[in-house]
């Protein structure tokens, strides 16, 4: 009846190609279908794996069992040349196999998700590599506004997968030009985040690295500049074979390369104990975080988001999914939650081709029942799936506020990740109670509760040059926070124009005595980082006071070159010493307290300053070597500029010891120096950083160093 056909089907989101069918054999009626009964099989189990993709799969795979009903029917009765045989592509065979086996060029359907053949060879590898891995993406948005908390979100949600045991990564997609934040304004962007390999980065990757006890990599912050500059350097060396470069496909594919990429690179995990990188820093990441800048809709990250959309079709609906951060404010009387934005920035969202399967509200307040209801109906998304970000007491409160609310359990869910339950939906998951008894959400409930049960308050100055705008300083105030919890201390910032406190300034005198006023006030002082002279002899006049009353006092980088030059002044007696950063007529070697380094380069900016960890050496019977425990230390670099060795002698026979140089091949650069405790409570500077490895569990021994000698000097005057 039948004739014996190969049949062979090509499972793509196209029809294939028809070819005439070449009639080789004529078997019995029932042998043929039998046949053809096991070939339809074969093609609806296929069909229920590319179905698995739609975002019901539940619903879609039902239609497949009555189809494969209907086509074996008319097959009965129509002969096999009909039209509706069509779908199915044939070729000749022998009369007693059939042969499954795709051709090379046909389009597979994997069941951890598709593999089309038409992405370029690196990102099908790295396509497969994160299928065969099991390796999940969570892609974190921003609606409305931009510094809606998309970073602290994002950085939450990685605290709840460390509980649960699995290693985690992340990436920060900034869609500016700029190839990194090293050459931008703390007043436009605020603070450059170095990482341990010399990264300048956007100062999210610090918050991922407090929050996840990890050690990123430059390339864990992307922007622009750098894709765009990847795929011209790509098209100069010939890589593209002459094609036409265009924003898609190439663009778009170099994106999702560089996700894949940075989602299967090891990170250094910190351990509490020493702060040394664990060995399970070449074990890849299980989940990485992808927090995209900016906020939906704004034109410049129009190709990541289209890379994004991409990037779940090639990896499937089960290994991708996207958190929206989004804002519910509170308006009129009496105050009422207003879901209009949210709903609008949904649907612009959709209208992008991306689709939240979680969102998380910001606001004042927790999100009502019929706020929740309302937004479900508007957006698709479960109410349970829609997530309550209200403001809370402290920001170490946020990761144990979304546990409460169950989200570790819908993303497991989701992401089809163990215990997963089949035919139960994603925001109806429930949480079977092991991640509240681990270690880490254990120590974050202690860290949580620590910030709102102080003992005593201590009140820090920080005197700089940025201070209008906080974000500039961000992670000295997370140091010194750090370090506030572990000594049961409130912390007080008091935010000093330096700049103002400068003794020659005779135009704003009223502004400097409050300044002077407000300092002497302070447990504690910091004199962090910076660039250019403004400010510069106000905080050698701050050092000044803080040596000769006996305020506990910390510099970093340039502050610890304005304590060297104003111990040169005010000790050693070379009244005109200063840096070479600001004057050039400075006497070789008897005023250049501070000096260019020689390997610096004075032409470029990007990148040319000598960046990253390194290693310092910490003297014997030091301040420095009691808080840190250990005679060598890793500590993260931004300088170009140090304190000239030639004076070292002098300024150590006045008394002031340098403690830690470094360990490079000349062993002549001033790391760390310090006044002796029968001198001064607490005179301790750095040319490093020492903000950048302070976490939350394990602040960072200078900055725990001030604060222990604050409310030692606090508790003193008490009694």
């Amino acid at each position: 009846m039948f004739p014996y056909l190969d049949a062979t089907f090509h499972s793509s989101d196209k029809l294939p190609t028809i070819n005439q069918p070449n009639i080789t054999h004529i078997p019995s009626p029932l042998s043929s279908l039998h046949l053809f009964t096991q070939h339809l099989c074969s093609v609806a189990s296929t069909t229920n794996t590319t179905m698995r993709r739609h975002r019901h799969p539940e619903r879609r795979r039902e239609i497949s069992y009555p189809l494969l009903f209907v086509w074996c029917t008319l097959l009965l009765a129509i002969p096999p040349v009909h039209p509706f045989l069509l779908p199915l592509h044939f070729t000749s065979a022998s009369p007693t196999t059939i042969s499954s086996t795709p051709t090379k060029t046909s389009n597979i359907v994997s069941p951890r998700g598709p593999l089309r053949s038409h992405l370029p060879p690196t990102l099908e590898s790295l396509v497969t590599d994160t299928l065969d891995a099991d390796r999940k993406i969570i892609i974190v948005t921003g609606g409305v506004l931009s510094g809606i908390g998309k970073g602290v979100t994002a950085s939450s949600i990685g605290v709840l997968f460390r509980a649960m045991g699995y290693r985690v990564t992340a990436l920060k997609i900034d869609p500016y030009l700029n190839v990194d934040a090293g050459t931008m304004s703390p007043f436009e962007h605020g603070e450059v985040f170095v990482l341990d390999d010399g990264g300048e980065t956007d100062l999210d990757l610090g918050n991922y690295e407090r929050f996840l006890s990890v050690s990123l990599t430059k390339d864990s912050n992307l922007s622009t500049g750098k894709i765009y500059q990847s795929v011209i350097e790509r098209e100069r060396i010939g890589e593209y074979l002459g094609k036409t470069v265009q924003v898609v496909p190439h663009i778009s594919d170099a994106i999702q390369e560089w996700v894949l990429k940075v989602a299967k690179t090891p990170v250094s995990r910190f351990t509490t104990a020493t702060g040394e990188s664990d060995a399970d820093k070449e074990e890849p990441p299980e989940v990485c975080i992808v927090e995209l800048g900016g906020t939906l809709g704004d034109i410049e990250s129009m190709p990541f988001v289209e890379a994004l959309r991409q990037l779940q079709e090639n990896l499937g609906y089960k290994n991708l999914c996207f958190v929206h951060v989004s804002l519910v404010p509170v308006l009129g009387d009496p105050p009422e939650q207003k879901t209009k934005p949210t709903q609008h920035s949904v649907k612009q969202m959709m209208q992008m081709g991306l689709r939240p399967d979680f969102l998380c509200c910001r606001g004042s307040a927790a999100l009502e029942p019929s706020s929740v209801s309302k937004l479900s109906l508007f957006t698709s998304v479960p109410k349970g799936a829609i997530v309550s970000l209200h403001d809370v007491s402290n920001i170490y409160r946020v990761p144990l506020m979304m546990m409460e609310q169950n989200v570790h359990a819908m993303l497991m869910h989701r992401l089809r990740m163990d215990p997963y339950e089949r035919g139960v939906d994603y925001s109806m998951a429930e949480d079977d109670g092991t991640i509240e008894n681990s270690q880490v959400i254990r120590d974050w409930k202690k860290l949580a509760d620590s910030v709102d049960e102080p003992e005593s308050e201590c009140v820090i100055a920080v005197v700089g040059k940025y201070v209008d705008h906080g974000d500039a300083y961000l992670s000295v105030v997370k140091a010194l926070t750090h370090s506030a919890i572990a000594t049961k201390q409130r912390l007080r910032i008091e935010w000093i124009e330096a700049s103002s406190l400068n003794p020659d300034n005779d135009s704003e005198i009223a502004d400097t005595a409050n300044s002077w006023e407000l300092l002497k006030k302070c447990d504690g002082v910091v004199v962090p980082g910076g660039f250019g002279s403004r400010g510069m002899e106000g905080k050698i006049s701050t050092i000044q006071y803080c040596r000769q009353n006996k305020v506990p006092f910390l510099g970093i980088c340039l502050g610890m070159q304005a304590a060297v030059i104003e111990y040169c002044r005010n000790v050693v007696g070379i009244k005109k010493a200063h840096s070479a950063e600001f004057f050039d007529d400075l006497v070789k070697d008897e005023e250049d307290a501070v000096i260019f380094m020689p390997e610096g380069d004075r032409e470029r900016m990007g990148g040319t300053m000598r960046l990253g960890a390194r290693e310092t050496l910490l003297k014997e019977d030091s301040i420095a070597r009691r808080l840190y425990g250990k005679d060598k230390v890793m500590e993260r670099h931004r300088h170009r500029y140090e304190v000239n060795p030639a004076l070292v002698p002098k300024l150590e026979k006045a008394g002031l010891t340098f403690v830690g140089r470094n360990t490079d091949e000349s062993g002549e650069r001033m790391e760390v120096c310090e006044l002796s405790e029968e001198s001064h409570p607490y005179f301790v500077a750095a040319q490093f950083h020492p903000e950048y490895t302070s976490r939350p569990e394990m602040p960072n021994p200078l900055f725990l160093g001030l604060l222990q000698a604050c409310k030692k000097n606090i508790s003193s005057s008490a009694n």
